[in-house]
């Protein structure tokens, strides 16, 4: 047995397109599957979260911190990855798409300094670091910011 021959019991699932409380006939009458009494037997049961009263545990944990609405969030490109590119290439955001480096932009592209580069590329990105700045231009190349 592994765990990608796991299967449910023979007969243990039930499809949800089922009609319930119709009859003792379809298998889900007179309880409609809800048990005997109780809270969770009747209309208006509790909503998901609810702990009897009890503080509830989203308002018992202290906030934290802040979240900035205007953040730019950027998808980061390491120098070593722009190597691939033939010498002299222009490299833009729709390069990079292109040759599926990067899957969407976000809020734009940087720039970043990881590795090394030894082709003369022209780099058009939203934001560049101080080192991938040095990196390209050490070779020859140029970094425009969009």
């Amino acid at each position: 047995m592994e765990l990608s021959n796991l299967r449910p019991a023979a007969g243990s699932k039930h499809s949800n397109n089922f009609r319930k409380g119709r009859g003792h006939g379809s298998g889900n009458g007179k309880t409609a599957g809800y048990g005997h009494k109780g809270q969770k037997a009747r209309s208006g049961a509790p909503r998901p979260g609810f702990e009897g009263g009890q503080m509830p545990l989203y308002r018992r944990l202290p906030k934290r911190g802040f979240t900035n609405r205007n953040r730019v969030e950027y998808v980061g490109i390491n120098v070593s990855v722009l190597e691939r590119f033939e010498d002299g290439a222009v490299v833009d955001i729709q390069t990079l798409l292109d040759q599926k480096i990067i899957k969407d932009t976000k809020g734009g592209v940087k720039i970043l300094g990881n590795g090394d580069l030894k082709k003369k590329l022209t780099v058009k990105a939203n934001a560049f670091t101080e080192t991938a700045k040095t990196k390209i231009e050490a070779v020859g190349g140029t970094c425009e910011v969009i």
